[in-house]
């Protein structure tokens, strides 16, 4: 028995203690990398769902913004081509009458003629009133001796008065019968030139220069004196002269683009017959009032027609490039809003938030529009809004496709 093993003073044996245990190395090892393992799994499991849960917040986030495209203002054109149909006009035109009843002898014209002021188109045999006229001749000079006698009696008796050999009351007898023959011998004269007058009718003369766009007479045709100028029946009416060295155009100015229809305003006509060609123009005059009817500025344009490829009577367009009064800008159509309190546009601030803006619309350029006032070039104006957009709704901004200055070109061109 050993030391460990002796009794104690009781006589019993004393109890061996146990031995202290003793930890593997390895098996620490394995736990650690246990437990490094148990966190590498958590990790991929839990990082991929947080990661997951941002992008899908993330998403709704972004789905939930609108998305917009915007376009900027572009300064309006400086100058508007107005384009107004009309009809060229003969700058003079005349329907010609008889002034004498009578046949018609010759004419010397017909349509298409090329004629000057004072030219004789036609003559009319009036044998009748050549007759009227030698009678009147003859009474004048009737009356021309009644008052030569008169005269000459007349004197002789105021020289008898001076001598007291007639009476006072026979002397002024024989002055008025003298005056009496002097007025009947002016009476007589004016008929002869009433007569000659009428006499000169019977050859029909152009008025003017111009050509003769028409003849409605020949040759033994009774025609009377007078007619109606401007009637519906041309039934008296013998000819008819235009002058076409230079047309008239009216056309009618709407009353937003009436104060500048001025002489200073550049114009052009075209017309179907001559595509792609320009006559140049002018603005001669305007009514200087507007039509309270149509609310327009009725404007006569003179156009030169010296080689007379205009045609009176033709339609034709009038092209007026009118300077606008004040700068201005310009959007697409699609971007305004039609509101009970007027028409807007949605434009996006700096913080990405809706703020809608009432203007002023200007010229209509179709698929553009001029707004005369509400915007500034720096404003990004939304393309496209829909009607339940509202004010201060946060946006995004899409990319656009075009560049805005070249949308505004195209739409111009």
């Amino acid at each position: 028995m050993n030391d460990f093993d002796s009794p104690d003073d009781t006589g019993a044996p004393h109890a061996t203690p146990a031995a202290p245990p003793v930890r593997s190395r390895g098996r620490g090892k394995t736990g650690f990398v246990l437990a490094a393992l148990a966190l590498a799994l958590l990790a991929a499991g839990v990082v991929p769902r947080l990661h997951a849960s941002r992008a899908l917040a993330a998403q709704t986030a972004q789905q939930a913004t609108l998305a917009v495209s915007v376009v900027q203002p572009q300064p309006a054109p400086a100058e508007q081509e107005l384009v107004l149909p009309g009809a060229a006009t003969p700058y003079a035109d005349a329907a010609i009458y008889a002034r004498t009843t009578g046949y018609v002898a010759h004419w010397y014209t017909d349509i298409g003629t090329h004629v000057t002021a004072g030219q004789v188109l036609a003559d009319i045999a009036a044998p009748d009133l050549n007759a009227q006229l030698d009678a009147a001749r003859a009474d004048a000079a009737q009356a021309a001796a009644a008052y030569a006698y008169a005269k000459s009696t007349a004197a002789r008796w105021q020289t008898m008065l001076q001598s007291q050999s007639v009476a006072q009351q026979d002397a002024d007898a024989k002055t008025s019968d003298m005056q009496t023959k002097q007025a009947a011998l002016a009476a007589a004269q004016a008929n002869v030139a009433r007569l000659a007058q009428l006499v000169s009718f019977e050859k029909i003369t152009a008025p003017f220069d111009g050509v003769v766009t028409a003849r409605d007479v020949d040759v033994g045709a009774l025609v009377t004196a007078g007619g109606t100028p401007g009637s519906a029946s041309a039934a008296n009416e013998l000819f008819h002269v235009s002058q076409t060295q230079t047309l008239r155009v009216f056309v009618d100015v709407p009353q937003d683009a009436a104060p500048q229809a001025t002489p200073a305003a550049q114009v052009w006509l075209t017309t179907q017959q001559y595509p792609g060609r320009r006559f140049a123009a002018r603005v001669a005059r305007n009514a200087g009032a507007i039509d309270p009817v149509s609310r327009t500025l009725r404007v006569e344009i003179d156009v030169d027609n010296a080689a007379g490829a205009l045609l009176p009577g033709a339609y034709v367009q009038a092209h007026l490039a009118l300077k606008t009064a004040a700068p201005a800008l310009e959007v697409p159509a699609s971007t305004l809003l039609f509101r009970p309190d007027g028409v807007a546009v949605a434009t996006v601030d700096g913080r990405g938030r809706v703020r809608l803006k009432l203007v002023h619309l200007g010229r209509d350029f179709g698929t553009r529009v001029e707004v005369a006032s509400g915007l500034v070039a720096s404003d990004r104006v939304i393309d496209n809004p829909g009607d339940s957009i509202v004010d201060g709704e946060a946006v995004s901004i899409a990319a656009t496709t075009g560049a805005p200055q070249d949308a505004a070109k195209a739409a111009h061109s």
